[in-house]
């Protein structure tokens, strides 16, 4: 295969037209031409951290999406489908993403369950993590969650730190507004990378403590604005990353959104490229090429550096993209799942009123993970703390999926549904049945309904169920990406429907039960305060 186009050489930072020739899946020729090429080719796109499950898609479906935005390759923590299915999760996400040509390179994930404050489906613990990172196809250690398990040395967590010391695979961090003496003990600990700051002077301070920085812009977490004004002196040591991207957003774009975004801003070029396309296989050791003679031929043609519209994707010297049409195959999987509890009655849904004058509501805010704490006067109905749905502070519940136990609810704000009920099985970590309604009734019809399903996302209103089913671990699907993002428009349409305010309510609900990130959350077990670390009363 001879590729004539402008030579995008972001290691060397110069670019020129040349004649490209690849054999034998690798570059074996460069060499400058005198013609005028309209093109461009350069190192295709890597999402430095992102869960795939997120997009409720196998790998070998999400890679059919991500390679028509130029990315071919990413750096895939499996915590998701760890949290229900264990160590035999992790293994179906590597065999799965084998079948397509696509470069996944999977972590071993640190912390399953990502507390005890919750239940899950599986524990991986420094036994199961060092037969991971034995694996081959194992490539670092997956965001270590638990910081304060870090800073007070629990002897768990210290060993899957030092194992992965051991098999020399890089660890990467997690730790939401950790800073001074205690970001430089998590840091110093051997963990790398972060990409949950959400402010610069955040970034700026784990960056001058030697940690690598991730620029995250998902579907619900988007930190760009906030911290793309540190590239300039610092894209040597960042890297771009989604880290939870929902299906019709990926339909739309992948990091090639990022990259558009930053030169669109004035950033150096060469600048955004190395971190788009060079940091994350120098940082994780990564099986990609970087368009040098020699290399593996992992490489995309843009129609230009502003719009980077791809035109061609190369895997390994096979063309998986081109003309808008993907050449890759369909990949029939076997289903796998764990869900064990019975179906709930509205009566399990109720909150008793215990002469509260004041209620702690969880504050959600838009396009954060973090969340607030606000302080409501109770609504109460028949001896029950019920939904107000004219102040905006609604229900929620999480409901163990796991095996029957109690419902646990709390009260949350900012999503403004003045009708129905929505729930979802993808809830961050442990991807229980999490729920947000204006009455009990509602709520358990589409917790139900989730249960008979066994997993996926639901609306219900006015006696009308509308279920997005998710048969794989409750958090995937094995339909197509174009079926799946179809069908996510069209349910997420009817939340907005029912009065949701907020761009992406199912996204923002599912990590209302991430503990690890502050400040008030939900957990199966109950309301749950992320900067103490502990139970809160309601």
């Amino acid at each position: 295969m001879t590729i004539k186009a402008n030579y995008v050489d972001i290691l060397n930072r110069n670019i020129f037209a040349a004649s490209i020739i690849i054999e034998n899946n690798k570059i074996q020729s460069i060499q400058p031409i005198n013609e005028t090429c309209d093109t461009y080719i350069l190192p295709g796109f890597i999402d430095a951290h992102i869960h795939i499950e997120s997009s409720m898609l196998l790998p070998s479906e999400f890679a059919r999406i991500a390679v028509q935005h130029g990315s071919v390759a990413t750096i895939s923590d499996p915590h998701e489908i760890a949290n229900v299915c264990g160590i035999e999760g992790v293994q179906y996400m590597i065999d799965n993403g084998k079948k397509v040509p696509f470069h996944f390179h999977f972590g071993a994930p640190s912390c399953v369950p990502a507390t005890a404050f919750e239940t899950a489906g599986a524990t991986i613990d420094s036994t199961a993590i060092e037969l991971l990172l034995q694996n081959k196809d194992i490539y670092y250690l997956s965001e270590m969650m638990n910081y304060p398990g870090v800073l007070f040395k629990d002897t768990e967590v210290m060993r899957k730190i030092e194992l992965a010391k051991q098999y020399n695979k890089p660890i990467d961090g997690h730790a939401p507004g950790l800073m001074g003496s205690d970001a430089i003990t998590y840091i110093n600990a051997g963990i790398t990378t972060d990409h949950e700051c959400f402010t610069q002077e955040e970034a700026a301070h784990k960056l001058q403590h030697g940690m690598k920085i991730l620029i995250r812009e998902g579907s619900a977490a988007k930190n760009f604005n906030a911290l793309q004004p540190l590239i300039k002196e610092h894209y040597t040591n960042m890297m771009f990353c989604c880290d939870d991207k929902h299906p019709d957003e990926l339909l739309l774009h992948h990091i090639n959104h990022h990259v558009r975004m930053a030169v669109a801003l004035g950033n150096d070029v060469f600048a955004i490229l190395q971190m788009a396309c060079i940091n994350p296989v120098q940082h994780y050791k990564m099986k990609v090429g970087l368009l040098q003679l020699g290399d593996a031929a992992d490489c995309i043609l843009v129609n230009n550096l502003q719009e980077f519209k791809v035109l061609k994707t190369i895997i390994a010297g096979q063309v998986v993209f081109e003309d808008g049409k993907v050449h890759m195959p369909v990949v029939e999987e076997k289903i796998i799942n764990q869900f064990n509890c019975s179906k709930k009655s509205s009566a399990e849904f109720g909150v008793p009123y215990q002469q509260q004058t004041q209620i702690k509501v969880i504050e959600a805010l838009e396009g954060q993970l973090i969340t607030k704490t606000f302080l409501a006067t109770p609504k109460v109905v028949n001896g029950n703390i019920v939904s107000d749905v004219e102040n905006d502070v609604l229900q929620i519940a999480v409901v163990n999926r796991y095996n029957d136990a109690p419902t646990a609810s709390g009260f949350i704000k900012n999503f403004g549904l003045q009708k129905g009920a929505i729930a979802s099985t993808v809830a961050h970590d442990c991807h229980n049945i999490i729920v947000i309604g204006t009455n009990a009734e509602e709520m358990a019809a589409a917790a139900n309904a989730l249960i008979d399903a066994k997993g996926g996302i639901c609306v219900v209103s006015d006696n009308e169920t509308n279920t997005l089913p998710l048969p794989i671990g409750g958090i995937m699907s094995n339909l197509s990406g174009i079926a799946i993002g179809k069908q996510y428009q069209t349910i997420d349409a009817k939340a907005k429907a029912l009065g949701c305010k907020l761009n992406t309510p199912f996204m923002t609900m599912s990590f209302m039960a991430l503990l690890v990130i502050p400040q008030l959350k939900m957990s199966d077990k109950g309301l749950f305060d992320g900067d103490k670390f502990e139970f809160v009363d309601l």
